[in-house]
């Protein structure tokens, strides 16, 4: 077993993390929410999402909040882009990267997006070319990789497949998500399998969502198979819409616990990011969704 010396996480918490949320969050506390977490050193942070503000509300201020950021160098600004007019929206804004997504599942993608997925692809087609055209990297997600609300299990060919259409269309990197948290490890193995039948384990990320208490599990076996990059939320923001009060992404302090308990380096800071998760959790009147984070505030406080 050689697991990765070094992890790299994307924190996808101002944007994946706050979309949920029903208050809304100004655009001047989600700067500087990227802020505390640049200065904690993250080096990946997916900042908003550039989505009709008559589906995602919370989106809204999505260029002010991309103006509002001290860049820092090396770290990676990332966007969700849905169609051609959000890329053309997000590309004044100047982002690293863009993010496409699609299901492996085809009930959710008719539900999620009103289309079949092989018509989800078709649509980010020309979202990625006009990117890789003006040197923009293109990370693409893919949900439902071992479980949707309404299909139930997802079978790894369903993974292959999709993972084969994004190759087709020129995504550069993947993410293997777990969106509603019921995966667990050799669910996820299998998974992971499938994509690396179309990537380069370089290019292939974990997003797990904890659910079910398994994105920790699932992550130590995405180590084991010598993946290096996963996508985490401080203080565990964002819900599972489709698992009434559940958990949703895995919270980034709780994995920093993790890998840096088992010697791998992260570059990040934990103290710092653990008063970043406790920023956003003040503003949102409610404690970070984060083991670690917990028990490391109550010791800080004993």
């Amino acid at each position: 077993m050689t697991l990765p010396t070094r992890v790299k996480l994307v924190d996808v918490g101002p944007r994946d993390g706050l979309q949920n949320e029903k208050q809304p969050v100004p655009a001047a506390v989600k700067v500087a929410l990227v802020q505390r977490l640049q200065d904690a050193g993250l080096s990946e942070i997916e900042v908003t999402s550039f989505v009709s503000p008559k589906w995602v509300p919370q989106m809204a201020d999505n260029a002010e909040v991309m103006a509002g950021i001290t860049r820092k160098p090396g770290v990676r600004y990332s966007v969700l882009t849905p169609n051609l007019q959000g890329f053309e929206a997000a590309l004044k804004t100047r982002p690293d990267e863009i993010v496409v997504f699609a299901s492996a599942s085809e009930a959710f993608s008719q539900k999620n997006i009103n289309c079949s997925i092989a018509e989800s692809i078709a649509r980010f087609a020309p979202v990625v070319e006009a990117a890789k055209a003006v040197g923009i990297y293109v990370r693409g997600a893919m949900s439902c990789t071992v479980g949707c609300p309404y299909e139930g299990e997802v079978a790894p060919e369903r993974v292959d497949y999709l993972a084969g259409l994004m190759r087709g269309i020129g995504v550069q990197h993947v993410g293997v998500a777990d969106t509603i948290g019921v995966g667990t490890p050799l669910k996820v193995q299998r998974a992971l399998e499938a994509t690396l039948k179309h990537y380069d384990l370089n290019d292939v990320s974990g997003h797990f969502h904890d659910t079910y208490g398994q994105a920790l599990a699932n992550t130590l076996i995405s180590l084991q198979m010598g993946v290096w990059q996963f996508d985490t939320s401080v203080a565990g923001l964002g819900g599972c819409p489709y698992a009434k009060g559940a958990t949703g992404n895995v919270a980034t302090e709780d994995v920093v616990y993790l890998l840096h308990g088992m010697g791998i380096d992260t570059g990040i800071d934990l103290d710092q990011l653990i008063d970043a998760g406790q920023f956003i959790s003040d503003f949102l009147q409610r404690k970070p969704n984060s083991r670690a984070a917990t028990a490391l505030l109550n010791k800080r406080a004993a």
